[in-house]
């Protein structure tokens, strides 16, 4: 299938607008014919997630490229980034190299030489500016996409790096996908039957629907959360959701946009599975291998300020005989010494780092200069992944791992 093309796309295509604009819309076009797309839709926003450990050098050395190749190389619309492989600030503690450091450094300069505004966060949708409902845009993170779209309504797919590079670059994506009304049609319906209290009982939930949906397209429709979520839970839902199974929108019954009844998503003959507390639990009993805790980490997402605050308030009084990392956005983190959370945090022995996402930051060879092994968190999310870099992730709520980073053991 060929892709229609408006004049300013046929500008693009021709190269009157730079040689990286021209780049870009082939790369787009590309996409566009895997997916079957019938031609573009302009894009508000685009955000990028290239971490130099996924990039290398040689993705590095594309970066430089683009921000060579001509004077038109620039985002035309506003473009923002992921976290960052690293928080120059804490890099020797982390065990960091100069290696790393220093390619870290190459790709920021060549995304700021592009026009990319370097947010370095994961959590954009709490801290710059949320997309609102039907807005098109070409977001990256997962659990940027999936809160965008589902608690939004915002429309994006996933957009890998270059794809969301591209967006930014022309200001368009091609249009297939959750771009598409049909595909944001619920496939499956989700009955919950417990009410998750805690930050990773809420991300319990979102893995244990993740791995029942099991695939990209799939788009649970929940019934049975009676309370409306406040922004964090809904950040640990979505961001578990997506990585234990590629989802990119839900919706909750009564409380996500397009979802104000389950009619308006769904069919009558969508197959129906259940949720209980034991289900939760049994997800969070498998990632329960040792009580010897090594490092605690929060990440994955970044920290809200209001996580913070209530870490905060859990450190007061305490002292740390293993490493404790809070890791937040550029954006929450001045507030955070301001409001005097970060000081109260490291005043305990943890450390607050910003613009960074742990698992995106060498995670593999950070555990290796700090001999980390078992590492407790609350975020499902980082469990789901961490298992892949040597760890031994355990999940326990803020609570349990502050009482960790004191004794050692995780009760």
């Amino acid at each position: 299938m060929t892709m229609r093309l408006n004049d300013e796309e046929q500008d693009m295509l021709a190269g009157r607008c730079g040689s990286v604009a021209r780049l870009a819309l082939q790369h787009q076009l590309k996409v566009g014919a895997f997916f079957g797309a019938e031609d573009f839709v302009p894009v508000t926003q685009a955000h990028i997630m290239a971490d130099t450990e996924s990039l290398g050098e040689a993705g590095v050395q594309w970066l430089e490229g683009l921000a060579d190749a001509d004077g038109q190389a620039r985002v035309r619309v506003p473009t923002i980034t992921d976290p960052r492989g690293t928080d120059f600030a804490k890099a020797s503690f982390l065990g960091q190299t100069t290696t790393m450091l220093d390619l870290e450094r190459r790709a920021i300069l060549a995304f700021v030489r592009l026009g990319v505004t370097m947010t370095d966060t994961c959590i954009n949708y709490q801290t710059i500016q949320a997309p609102t409902r039907n807005e098109h845009v070409a977001f990256g993170d997962t659990g940027v996409v999936i809160y965008s779209n589902s608690v939004c309504g915002a429309r994006s797919n996933f957009e890998g790096g270059p794809s969301a590079l591209a967006a930014g670059l022309t200001a368009r994506t091609p249009r297939y996908g959750f771009h598409l009304p049909a595909q944001r049609q619920a496939t499956l319906h989700v009955r919950v039957e417990c009410a998750p209290a805690s930050l990773n009982e809420w991300g319990a939930l979102g893995g244990v629907i993740g791995r029942i949906a099991g695939h990209y397209w799939a788009v649970p429709a929940i019934e049975g959360i009676e309370r409306p979520p406040r922004s964090d839970e809904l950040k640990h839902f979505g961001a578990a959701m997506a990585s234990f199974g590629s989802v990119a929108l839900f919706h909750l019954v009564g409380l996500t946009p397009e979802a104000s009844r389950l009619r308006d998503v769904a069919t009558a003959d969508l197959p129906t599975f259940r949720v209980t507390r034991d289900d939760i639990e049994a997800l969070r009993a498998s990632y329960r291998t040792d009580n010897r805790v090594d490092v605690v980490v929060f990440s994955a997402p970044q920290l809200s300020l209001y996580e913070l605050r209530d870490l905060a308030a859990l450190c007061d009084g305490r002292r740390f005989t293993v490493p404790l990392l809070a890791v937040t956005s550029p954006q929450i983190k001045p507030d955070a010494d301001r409001l005097g959370y970060a000081a109260r945090i490291e005043a305990a022995g943890g450390t607050v780092l910003s613009g960074m996402c742990f698992y995106q930051s060498y995670a593999r060879e950070i555990a290796e200069a700090n001999g980390w092994k078992n590492l407790a968190t609350n975020s499902t999310k980082l469990v789901n992944i961490l298992g892949g870099y040597g760890y031994s992730p355990m999940l326990a709520s803020m609570e349990e791992c502050v009482d960790a980073a004191v004794s050692g053991t995780l009760a």
